[in-house]
């Protein structure tokens, strides 16, 4: 499973259909953000999955033209922009980002947004450094996110690392990096999961723990949620890739 389809497989997960917001405040604010700014600002709407492209001057370097909207919380348009690698650098980025705000009380949670430094192709055929910022927005109701809000403009700005968290009300900034990885996880949760990769059962694990079986099944259960997967095999290789066992 790609870093992308992990983060699709996220959000669409933790959504709950019935949840309401006031869509026109966000694109109305991403509309005067564009303006202002000259950025390129993409609103993902995770309840009716669209995405909407407010596109400032910085657009034209990039070779966009116009406000567009489609039909995927993925915004097709930019992402021509850039190579396979940096669509990769992106959503690893964003899946670092997501477990990270798991970690975090959920009064301090909407205080963080991504930074990200990526390449993307301009319309003279060579490419540009672009800061990549990325806010969610959360329901008032739920624990869930309605709307992902991404900011792409010039990096005239240094950033101190490839992608960091960044406290939007303290400016403090914690560098996002693949040994934060092994943090997902806990060790009994890493044990259990090392098992499961040999082929173990959960009977087997359990006595080989001495745990129950309900315990067992309880860390199985929280693996696939944290690792963001739908059954056991994903998970073991998600781990593997993320360096976790």
């Amino acid at each position: 499973m790609s870093h992308r389809e992990q983060i699709d497989s996220i959000i669409s997960r933790q959504f709950l259909p019935d949840i309401d917001a006031a869509a026109d405040t966000v694109y109305l604010y991403a509309g005067a953000i564009a303006e202002i700014e000259k950025c390129v600002v993409v609103v993902s709407d995770l309840k009716s999955c669209t995405s909407r492209i407010f596109n400032g001057a910085f657009s034209q370097i990039l070779g966009l033209t116009g406000n567009t909207l489609e039909d995927s919380i993925w915004e097709k348009e930019i992402l021509s922009k850039m190579s396979a690698r940096e669509q990769e650098e992106k959503y690893l980025a964003e899946l670092r980002f997501y477990n990270f705000l798991r970690r975090m009380p959920r009064r301090k949670r909407s205080d963080y947004y991504l930074v990200t430094l990526l390449k993307f192709d301009d319309c003279r055929g060579g490419t540009i450094d672009v800061l990549h910022r990325m806010y969610y927005r959360y329901d008032d109701q739920w624990d869930a996110i309605r709307f992902a809000i991404c900011v792409y403009g010039p990096a005239t700005l240094a950033i101190p690392a490839k992608s960091a968290a960044v406290d939007s009300v303290t400016g403090k900034w914690e560098e996002l990096l693949s040994a934060d990885d092994s943090r997902i996880l806990t060790s009994r949760e890493k044990q259990v999961l090392t098992l499961i990769d040999k082929g173990l059962t959960s009977k087997v694990i359990a006595d080989r723990l001495c745990i129950s079986r309900n315990t067992v099944s309880r860390h199985r259960q929280e693996i696939l949620a944290k690792l963001h997967v739908k059954n056991s095999t994903e998970a073991c290789q998600r781990a593997k890739h993320m360096h976790i066992i």
